[in-house]
């Protein structure tokens, strides 16, 4: 049900309680009009706060080309250059003589077994990226949520606006006709002091709804990325993907909601991490080729070249107990990350019942506030007629139009409340995402920019050229 749709049917008892709604029913064909996923596409693209993201998760992706680079060669050119005096004396014979050594050597080293750390700070890695991309995912339906809440606010101040501009205009009415009254000596001129006081209230409700939408427009703009134009009622579409009844949400939260997934990812890191540490205790064995040029190096010598290969290996026995305490570490990092899996489900389940209950209540508020409306409306046409007549008091019918005002103010609030709780829920179940909600966008891929960097050897630029 669309707002537009369950708006017009309190309208049917009253034209009054439509054209409270206006701002909320712009039709699609209106030229300029911008709808909801209009909107959430703008923040696909131009949100900061999710462009962030994404340049996090690329940054993550070179940690598995930083953990790959254990298992190629190392290779470094050394040089020095210096000079040497000597003097010497040797039966009776003195020597003296000014060397000016310089030696060149090109080193190459391969490790061949470091206790497994190489192996297990990929696998590391590679979970970090598969949580980095869940967590990007997470920032997305974040991001996306604002935007429909922003979306929502701004359309809700409009419309309540509206209402206090129309409560303001008919309480200017009342008043003036009180005063006629009061001319006439039909009422006292305490009936015309209620008159002003209400007056001077929906005055204020006026400028404090006009703060309010700016408020909402200012947030719109930071998260949307633009200034909101005019703003076309969202559907009920949305509801469309959700699941029929809250078991099933909680089932597909705990399933597929991102920050579950990512913390999971993030225990799986946390483990390759503790054999990591082990791997400190465990015996290292490299290959090692160096050729080197030497010139000037004594007296007898004017220059030398060589070059020779090494096999070595190094069995660590005692380093101070820091390998020890890093293992201990990395089983405690292990444990909280489990236990913040756990805390991610909680959260999700918990929060599935929270917005779960805000759209049934806002369904029920709905139905309720039309109710209110139709019969709000009546009662007040009933009270001025009896009013112009002698039979009801002026406090009567400035009580029936606050009344017809805040429930117009609550039929607003409980249609906005039901898109938000919706929107809410899809992003519990992990679905509130551009590909799902088939937004008109390029979609972002994190996979790309993974395989053009995960297997590079050498080079300072980024795939994008920076």
């Amino acid at each position: 049900m669309s707002f537009a749709t369950s708006m017009r049917r309190p309208a049917l008892a009253s034209a009054a309680a439509l054209m409270a709604l206006a701002a909320f029913a712009i039709p699609a064909r209106e030229a300029g009009a911008q709808t909801l996923d209009q909107a959430l596409a703008q923040a696909y693209v131009n949100n900061p706060t999710l462009n962030s993201q994404r340049a996090g998760t690329r940054a993550v992706d070179e940690s598995v080309p930083q953990a790959l680079s254990g298992y190629r060669p190392t290779l470094f050119a050394t040089a020095s250059a210096g000079v040497e005096s000597a003097r010497s004396k040797a039966s009776g014979v003195s020597t003296s003589g000014t060397l000016w050594p310089r030696q060149f050597a090109l080193t190459a080293t391969q490790t061949i077994f470091n206790g497994l750390i190489t192996a297990n700070t990929t696998q590391s890695a590679e979970s970090q990226v598969r949580g980095s991309r869940e967590t990007l995912r997470n920032t997305e339906q974040s991001v996306l949520l604002s935007g429909a809440t922003a979306y929502m606010n701004v359309i809700q101040a409009i419309a309540l606006l509206d209402l206090q501009n129309q409560n303001l205009a008919a309480l200017q009415q009342e008043l003036r006709a009180t005063r006629d009254r009061f001319n006439v000596g039909e009422v006292t001129r305490t009936d015309v002091a209620q008159a002003e006081a209400r007056v001077a209230d929906a005055q204020y409700g006026v400028s404090q709804a006009v703060a309010n939408l700016s408020s909402a427009k200012a947030v719109y703009r930071q998260v949307i990325g633009v200034e909101p134009g005019r703003l076309m009622s969202p559907g009920s579409v949305i509801e469309a993907m959700l699941p029929r009844n809250l078991g099933q949400v909680v089932t597909a939260g705990l399933d597929h909601h991102p920050a579950v997934k990512a913390s999971q990812f993030a225990v799986d890191a946390a483990m390759f991490q503790v054999k990591v540490a082990e791997g400190a205790l465990a015996p290292n064995l490299n290959l090692q080729g160096q050729l080197f040029q030497a010139y000037d190096t004594s007296n007898a010598v004017d220059s030398a070249r060589g070059a020779e290969v090494t096999l070595n290996l190094s069995v660590p026995i005692y380093q101070g107990g820091v390998e020890y305490a890093n293992i201990r570490q990395a089983k405690e990092l292990l444990t909280q990350a489990r236990i913040e899996v756990d805390v991610n489900r909680d959260t999700i389940r918990a929060q599935a019942v929270q917005y779960w209950g805000a759209l049934e209540a806002s369904k029920a508020q709905i139905e309720a506030a039309q109710s209110a409306v139709a019969a709000n409306t009546l009662a007040l046409e009933g009270v001025r007629e009896e009013w112009r007549v002698g039979q009801r008091t002026t406090t009567d019918v400035l009580n029936a139009q606050r009344d017809l005002t805040n429930s117009r103010s609550a039929l607003v609030t409980a249609q906005r409340d039901r898109v938000v709780a919706a929107y809410s829920l899809v992003s519990i179940i992990g679905k509130l995402d551009a590909i799902s909600l088939r937004l008109k966008v390029n979609v972002y891929n994190p996979t790309v920019h993974y395989n053009q960097v995960r297997d590079s050897w050498a080079g300072v630029r980024t795939p994008d050229g920076k």
